[in-house]
This record gives structure tokens, C-alpha cells and sequence, in this order.
């Protein structure tokens, strides 16, 4: 049996996930301690956001699922093309007005193209720390996607993509997170319930609320009309990996894999989201006869999005009570912007990210183990926690109106009535998600060849086999 000394157990760790310190530091034949914790930070922080990548299939899946069939294919491109045009220009210019030289606590002035880097300290390589804000940024853009889902010009959705990721959520990640004011005042949002969620959150409200509501939504009266999710299952297994990618998004934000702290995090994640999940299926339960599905779904993602910002302050017993408190919020949140303001919000994507994003940044102030009001710090905490969601909400509100606004005249944000009606995939892209009658259509003999020809002389570019 091949026994491993300490020596060279480390020595094969350096070797496999060293390789971002340089050729050089991963080939060492004894590295110090301080290398090695770098290392190990280094493994963790990427391992992490490697999760959080993944939640966009889990966004892709949740949109698709709570939406229309006909409306497929537009959900996906719309997700996948956040991903890569999010980090791209996160690369070119949030990055740099996110976490570069701090210019009166407003917004960054160096690291654009990740140039002029020099005295940035992470604890981990550049372009680690780089990549894990990128995926993080890009979850933020994706948000808006199925607020204004199944009835939004793709070009004009990708427009405002742009503007999210390159000005209007880097300026706040760094008033939190980049030595910016709210930093300064002991504002705490850990891993993002605010610069993150909130974000989107407040993006997506004013989106869904300047394109419109869906044909059919509401009736002449004010009555609200349903529009079932077309697989639901799909919606609940995106879900799942929602849940599981949030184990990166929250743990990883230490961007340390040596501290007992992840520990703690992942715990406080998962008991909020089980905790929200439950309030919601019982509440829904009590108030509708019914137990609900889709709200017992959002209820488990709006239990993740509160506990976000106070994952690492408060103790496992808070985080039950703040995932609780979340659960119950997000039923009454998706009554009212559906039935009082009525904002059509296919996928409950403002009542998940913006309210429960807001409610646990608040709670913080309440339940942080050190300086939260009922743990004896008195209001202090509290009140710099709601200066920091009004504010946020106010910076991200404007500028997404004025967005939207300018986009509308550009572009128009909505698609014709027609498009609409017949389904954005074979508006938008010329294709469908599903093409059931064409593979159960059964036809014999010579016909079947030729309309087989046939529609091989007529299938849309891009169509597959």
C-alpha cells in the first residue's frame, strides 16, 4: 500500500492545483506555509466560483420552466449570452470601477483590462479574485432576464446586460465591497444580498414595469389571469442546482479555503433556504388551500438571497429565523406586485431577489452576533444597514429607469403584438425548444421522402438535425 508522507501529500496538492501561482511556486519541492495556505485559498476560491457558474444553468432552468414553451429558446440564449457578454465587459471596464483605486468612495479608477493593478492585494492571484467577481457580476445581469421574460426584444435585453455589468452594479460592489463609503460606514453585506440580488432585483421591478404585461395577464377589470409554467419539474431541478451553486456563492466569498468560517456559512446557507422553503409551502398552504409548488421554489431561493448578506455574522438559529421571515415575505411579495401594482413578473424574480435581498440586509442588523440590535449592539448596525439598501436601491432605480427609457427609444423593448402571440422563439431566432409534431409525425412510403426533402430544402439556418 502507497503510503504519503505530509511532505509529499503537499507537494502533490502544489503539483495538481498550484498551476495559477506559477510554474515555478507549483513545482517547489518544499514550499513554506504561507505559500501553501495561498494555494489552498487560490483552489478554494476558484472551486467556488466554478459554482457559481453553474447557477446559470440553474436561472436558465428556472426561467425556461416557469415560462411558456414557445418561449424557450429565447430564455436560454438570453442566459447563456449573459454569461459571456457579462464577463467580458466586467473584464474591460467593471472590474476597474468595482475594485480599482478609490476615487471618494464613489467608484473605482484603475484595473480597466486589468491594467494598472499595482497594490491590489486579494490574498489570492489577480485573475482568481477576477474571475470569481466576473461570475458573480454576470448573476446579478441575469436576474432581470425572466422579469421581463416572453415579451422583451432580445437586442434590447442585451443592451441593458451591458450597462448593468459595466456601470450600475460595479459602482455599487464597490461602495461595499471595494473601499467604498458603504464599506467605510460598517455597512455588511457578506456575499451579495444587496450588491448582488438587490441589483437585480431593482433592475428587473422597473424593467417588467416600464415593458409592460403580458398579453392576457389582466383583465379589463384589473383581474389577474395565470400563465402556467410550461415544465415545472424543469423549474425545480434548476432550483436544486441554485441551491447547490449557492454553496460557492456564499462560502466562496471568504476567498479562503484555510478559515473555519466556511464552515459556519455553508451551514447558515442551508438551514435559511430548508427553513424559507418550509414557510412557504405552509403558508401558501393556510392562505391558498393548496400547497404551491412554484412558491415553495421561490421560497427556498428567497431563503438564499436573504441569508446572503449576513451568512458569516449571524448564528445558525438566526439564520432559521431570517430564512423563516424570507419564506413568508416572498408569498405575500409575489400576491402583491402581481395583484396590487400589478407587475407581471413571470418568474417572481423581484419578489426573490430585490424584497428578500432588502429584508436580509436589514435583518442583519437585527440578528449579526456582534453590534445586531437584539444581540445588544444597540441600532447603529441596523441603521447603516438601511441607509445602504435605500441607497442602493435609489442609485440602481434611476439608472435603470433612464436605461430602460433611452433602450425603449433606441430599440423598443417590446416585441410586436404578433411575435408576442405566436412565441419569441420563432420571432427571435427562427427555431423552437420542442418540435413535438414533427417526431411523432408518422408518414409511409414515397410522401414521407418527399416532404422529408422538403423540409430539409426549408429549415432555418441554425436549425439542427
Amino acid at each position: 500500500m502507497l503510503a504519503f508522507t505530509s511532505g509529499k501529500l503537499i507537494g502533490l496538492i502544489i503539483l495538481l492545483f498550484g498551476l495559477s501561482l506559477g510554474p515555478e511556486m507549483a513545482l517547489a519541492d518544499d514550499p513554506t506555509t504561507a505559500e501553501l495556505a495561498t494555494a489552498i485559498n487560490t483552489m478554494w476560491t476558484l472551486l467556488a466560483a466554478f459554482l457559481v457558474f453553474l447557477m446559470h444553468a440553474g436561472f436558465t432552468m428556472v426561467e425556461s420552466g416557469f415560462t411558456r414553451s414557445k418561449n424557450t429558446v429565447n430564455i436560454v440564449m438570453k442566459n447563456f449570452m449573459t454569461v459571456a457578454l457579462g464577463v467580458v465587459i466586467f473584464f474591460i471596464v467593471g472590474f476597474g470601477l468595482a475594485f480599482g483605486a478609490d476615487k471618494g468612495g464613489f467608484l473605482g479608477t484603475t484595473g480597466f483590462w486589468l491594467a494598472q493593478t499595482e497594490g491590489m492585494d486579494f490574498g489570492i492571484p489577480l485573475l482568481a479574485f477576477w474571475f470569481f467577481q466576473a461570475v458573480f457580476c454576470a448573476t446579478s445581469a441575469t436576474i432581470v432576464s425572466g422579469a421581463m421574460a416572453e415579451r422583451t426584444r432580445l437586442m434590447s435585453y442585451l443592451v441593458f446586460t451591458v450597462i448593468i455589468t459595466a456601470f450600475i452594479y460595479p459602482v455599487v460592489a464597490h461602495w461595499v465591497w471595494g473601499g467604498g463609503w458603504l464599506q467605510k460606514r460598517g455597512f455588511i453585506d457578506f456575499a451579495g444580498s444587496t450588491v448582488v440580488h438587490s441589483v437585480g432585483g431593482w433592475s428587473a421591478l422597473i424593467g417588467a414595469a416600464l415593458v409592460g404585461p403580458r398579453l392576457g395577464k389582466y383583465g379589463p377589470q384589473g383581474e389577474v389571469h395565470p400563465i402556467p409554467g410550461h415544465n415545472i419539474p424543469m423549474g425545480a431541478l434548476g432550483t436544486l442546482l441554485l441551491w447547490f451553486g449557492w454553496f460557492g456563492f456564499n462560502p466562496g466569498s471568504t476567498l479562503s479555503g484555510t478559515t473555519p468560517a466556511i464552515a459556519s456559512i455553508a451551514t447558515t446557507t442551508l438551514l435559511a433556504a430548508s427553513a424559507a422553503a418550509i414557510a412557504s409551502m405552509v403558508f401558501s398552504w393556510a392562505r391558498y388551500g393548496k400547497s404551491d409548488l412554484s412558491l415553495t421554489l421561490n421560497g427556498a431561493l428567497g431563503g438564499l438571497v436573504a441569508i446572503t448578506a449576513g451568512t458569516a455574522v449571524v448564528s445558525p438559529t438566526g439564520s432559521l429565523i431570517i430564512g423563516m421571515v424570507a419564506g413568508l415575505v416572498l408569498v405575500l411579495a409575489v400576491e402583491f406586485f402581481d395583484r396590487v401594482l400589478k407587475v407581471d413578473d413571470p418568474v417572481g424574480a423581484v419578489s426573490v431577489h430585490l424584497v428578500c435581498g432588502a429584508l436580509g440586509t436589514i435583518m442583519v442588523g437585527l440578528f449579526a452576533t456582534e453590534g445586531g440590535l437584539f444581540y445588544g449592539g444597540g441600532a447603529a448596525l441596523l441603521l447603516t444597514q438601511l441607509i445602504g439598501v435605500v441607497s442602493v436601491g435609489v442609485w440602481t432605480s434611476v439608472l435603470a429607469f433612464i436605461s430602460f427609457k433611452l433602450i425603449d427609444i433606441i430599440f423598443c423593448l417590446r416585441v410586436p403584438k404578433e411575435e408576442e402571440i405566436e412565441g419569441l422563439d420563432l420571432g427571435e431566432h427562427g427555431m423552437q425548444a420542442y418540435n413535438f409534431k414533427l417526431a411523432t409525425e408518422v408518414i409511409a412510403g414515397e410522401e414521407a421522402e418527399g416532404l422529408l426533402q422538403a423540409g430539409q430544402a426549408r429549415r432555418p439556418v441554425g436549425q439542427g438535425a
